[in-house]
């Protein structure tokens, strides 16, 4: 495949978003802080049942990716979905709430 410019810019993107998504717990914690508008660490942990340390490295990833942002308030961190694409895939993925 021959790829220019914008085009290629344009894929590399979308991958390193699906990338970012394909594993289940990060599309878990993607689906939780657009559904609650923004988590910390502890109610997302207490919602989908995984270790602190399983959520943290998950979010890490999430950040990396440029999809979440975290904004300190004290010693408490709040993340929420800041990227729009990612929004709308996973609308597109699950189009209605489930539980």
């Amino acid at each position: 495949m021959n790829l220019k410019g914008r085009q290629r810019q344009l894929i590399e993107k979308n991958a390193k978003i699906l990338k970012a998504l394909a594993h289940p717990i990060r599309l878990c914690i993607i689906k939780n802080l657009i559904e609650t508008g923004g988590s910390n660490v502890s109610t997302i942990q207490e919602s989908l049942l995984q270790p602190q340390s399983t959520i943290s490295q998950h979010l890490y990833k999430l950040k990396a990716a440029g999809l979440i942002e975290g904004k300190r308030k004290g010693t408490e961190i709040t993340y929420k979905v800041v990227n729009e694409d990612a929004i709308k895939l996973t609308d597109l993925l699950f189009p209605e709430k489930v539980g």
